[in-house]
């Protein structure tokens, strides 16, 4: 039985490994990761709301630290850490393979 909630189904690439490192990562700092596939990204989350030692705010911002943006979401419910892993090519990268507006 697996903690990380898949929600759809992707084949196994790099970014997926990725993802699945950082929710690893998360799951030992003693929070329950969720993965979200998206067209152009994966997002894995936990929610932080409960109050937790500092060595384990520092194991989880080390693991949010190996994704390509991050952060922290707070409402009035809680909290939740974020980390992305772009999976698509950023748009600047058709122009510069001369397939966008050129210069």
């Amino acid at each position: 039985m697996s903690w990380v909630k898949e929600v759809s189904a992707v084949p196994p690439s790099a970014h997926a490994s990725r993802a699945r490192d950082i929710a690893d990562r998360i799951a030992a700092a003693g929070f329950e990761p969720r993965v979200t596939h998206h067209a152009d990204h994966i997002r894995i989350e936990a929610d932080v709301s409960e109050p937790a030692p500092s060595d384990r705010w520092r194991e989880l911002l080390s693991a949010l630290e190996r994704a390509d943006r991050f952060g922290l979401d707070g409402t009035a419910n809680g909290s939740t850490a974020w980390a992305a892993i772009q999976t698509d090519a950023p748009a600047a990268a058709d122009t510069a393979r001369g397939h966008g507006p050129q210069l």
